[in-house]
């Protein structure tokens, strides 16, 4: 009880404090862009600080756990009992977070943020900032073979959320916060602006179309700015400086695309293998990170290079300090690591494990064609470097964002051309053997394709119940062959459906069911009944169904027509048919309110003075005072889509002389003077307007 009256006091002192601020913004008389770019700026702020924090908190337990500097040198130092204790304890702890905090805060992170923007408006919980930040922090540091980049994406992305929900943010808006916390968090960990912005646009919104572009690229400067400040100006690696030796090389670096494409792929399968593996056992969560945290140790008992993020191991594959065997041995022992910890519920990132791979796969490339045509090809570091950017661009299928993080960490325009060589290769050769990204594909896995179609997220936004057709023409089984022609010839339906005693569809019959039997008719017309000439293979959808998965049933069938049943009483109970044609204009009409309401919080202000604005055909977008009808009562109560045929795209609210706009959800109610912006034909607003 008193959590729920805390919950409840913290709730309302929020909604105070966002009404507060909306008001004070709105006195200011900021323009749209003027707030958005504020909001960046804020986000930028705490984006950065987000980066900065969680770079002290793993050094901080880094040093409480091995109490002292965190290099491989002084880890191999240590008795192997401890490179076992220490990573089974941080396993533990982040299976407690987990199972007890937030669920958010396992795994890698982005393919949450990226589902929350495609199918949740942006929503992100905010207390994934911080089980995220002390659940990575603590694996990092106990040797998880994971990184920081993608908790940090997450983190700032959950800021960016955070803010969006505290002023209430549109999703249109929201999609773009969020991007804006994303981009601030790859800039701050690499300190590299531009590639941050371009990482939001291209792996995280994936549509480089984004009408706001500018709060995106002010969020990624400002972390940078935040970073700099706190952590020095200079970049994540140290990296020498590297030329291109011969014209003859490039033909090195396309066989390096070839292989780091390859690499990526072998990663991307690892990882969701280790995950499918340790998702079978039956045990709580931090059971399974004691196992994963067991088994780091002992890899790293022989191969200290695999803890942690592995940076340093990193700079010494890039100053060429690895031998060519080695570095291919590395290659393959972190891809297992890594796949472990993620598998087994670790929380960090797969960018650092990702860059590890490219240095080492470089640094062994690299190695063997020094040693073969040392005349004209550069030293192993160079193509260390180049192969980061293709093992990154290949697993994330994102070569831009790749090619720009490597160029800012060097900014030596003469690496580009190798560089661009082999990440392109790499990324086509990871699409060829591999459709889907390291971060996709785990969205794939739950059924959830975000860029294979994005109307695939507004069909899967709507139910059959919004547009099946009441009317159906049914027959029973025992009808005769005449009843069939008669109710055929009389339907307006592509098929009519044949039900048993119990009321059940157990077929469907077409004039492709009954055509050959009409040669015969006087023979047959009183002895078949309906029982023999139906098609017993039937696809009947449930009233339940979302339309996405109608779309693929019609697309799987060839039918333009399916029977509609509904549960009830432990009963299904046939309510009519769904047509292929309305299942499409439904989502036409989705798409076109999405693309209308985008910013329509500012429509409704100048709505207010006309009170109808005519969009198309016989489409208004009108307001509305609530009836006295709908006081007190849900929208999903209401049925306004079904009942109306309108959509309720706004609500404003006044109350106590302050104004606010309300999006609406099935569980908002309606109060007493609400005024509602609706959007429909003109008939049937006229009608809503009557009520």
């Amino acid at each position: 009880m008193s959590d729920q009256l805390n919950t409840s006091f913290y709730k309302k002192i929020s909604n105070q404090s966002s009404r507060l601020i909306l008001s004070l913004l709105e006195r200011a008389r900021l323009s749209e862009h003027t707030f958005v770019l504020l909001i960046a700026v804020i986000i930028g702020l705490l984006g950065g600080y987000g980066a900065v924090v969680i770079q002290f908190a793993i050094k901080v337990f880094q040093e409480m756990f091995w109490g002292g500097e965190f290099t491989i040198a002084a880890i191999a130092a240590k008795p192997w009992y401890w490179k076992i204790i220490i990573p089974l304890i941080g396993g533990i702890v982040v299976g407690l977070v987990i199972r007890f905090v937030a669920s958010e805060a396992k795994g890698h992170g982005v393919p949450e943020v990226m589902e929350a923007i495609a199918l949740k408006n942006g929503i992100i919980r905010p207390r994934v900032v911080i089980a995220k930040l002390f659940a990575s922090a603590i694996y990092i540091a106990s040797g998880g073979s994971v990184g920081r980049e993608g908790p940090v994406i997450q983190i700032g992305s959950a800021v960016g959320s955070s803010i969006g929900q505290f002023i209430k943010a549109n999703p249109k808006r929201m999609r773009t916060f969020v991007a804006c916390g994303a981009a601030s968090g790859i800039a701050a960990a690499f300190n590299a602006p531009i590639a941050g912005a371009l990482f939001a646009v291209e792996i995280i919104l994936g549509d480089f179309a984004v009408a706001q572009f500018s709060p995106i690229v002010i969020s990624s400067v400002t972390a940078t700015v935040v970073s700099r400040h706190f952590l020095g100006n200079f970049p994540a690696f140290v990296v020498p400086s590297y030329s291109l030796s011969s014209p003859f090389e490039l033909f090195n670096y396309v066989i390096l695309g070839f292989l780091a494409g390859v690499v990526a792929v072998s990663f991307i399968k690892m990882l969701y293998f280790s995950e499918d593996f340790f998702d079978k056992i039956a045990l709580p969560d931090y059971i399974k990170g004691a196992i994963g945290g067991l088994l780091i140790g002992l890899i790293g008992i022989y191969f200290p290079e695999i803890f942690g993020v592995g940076y340093d191991a990193m700079d010494e594959a890039l100053a060429s300090g690895f031998i060519w065997q080695l570095a291919l041995a590395l290659v393959l022992i972190k891809m297992i690591a890594t796949s472990i910890s993620l598998g087994s519920g670790g929380s960090g990132g797969i960018f650092a494990p990702s860059l590890f791979l490219g240095a080492m796969l470089g640094a062994g490339f690299g190695g063997v064609v020094h040693q073969l045509f040392p005349a004209w090809t550069a030293d192993a570091g160079a193509y260390a470097l180049v192969a980061m950017g293709g093992v990154v661009g290949a697993a994330t299928h994102g070569p831009i964002a790749a090619i720009l993080i490597i160029f800012e960490l060097t900014n030596d325009y003469k690496i580009i051309l190798p560089l661009m060589i082999t990440t392109i290769i790499a990324t086509l050769v990871a699409q060829r053997l591999q459709n889907e990204s390291i971060y996709t594909l785990k969205l794939i896995r739950r059924g959830i394709n975000i860029f294979g179609g994005r109307e695939m997220n507004v069909l899967r936004s709507l139910k059959v119940r919004d547009i099946v057709k009441q009317g159906i023409d049914i027959i029973n089984e025992s009808d005769s062959f005449k009843a069939i022609l008669t109710k055929v010839s009389s339907s307006t339906h592509n098929f009519i459906y044949v039900k048993n005693a119990e009321g059940k569809l157990t077929g469907s019959i077409s004039m492709q069911e009954i055509r050959s039997t009409l040669l015969d008719f006087d023979n047959l017309k009183d002895l078949l009944i309906a029982a023999d000439v139906a098609n017993p293979n039937i696809n009947i959808i449930q009233e339940d169904n979302n339309l996405d998965f109608v779309m693929k049933e019609f697309g799987r069938t060839g039918m333009d027509e399916l029977p509609v049943v509904a549960r009830r009483n432990d009963k299904d109970e046939i309510t009519g048919t769904i047509w292929q044609r309305d299942v499409i204009e439904a989502y036409n009409h989705q798409i076109f309110l999405r693309d209308m309401s985008g910013e329509i919080g500012q429509s409704f202000k100048h709505l207010k003075k006309i009170k109808s604005v005519h969009v198309v055909e016989s489409y208004h977008l009108s307001e509305v005072e609530a009836p006295t009808t709908f006081i007190d009562k849900t929208l999903q109560e209401i049925s306004l889509r079904n009942k109306y045929d309108l959509e309720l795209l706004l609500i404003r609210r006044t109350q106590e002389l302050k104004t606010s706009y309300i999006q609406p959800g099935g569980k908002t109610k309606i109060e007493m003077n609400d005024v509602l912006l609706v959007f429909g034909p003109q008939d049937k607003i006229d009608r809503l307007n009557k009520e």
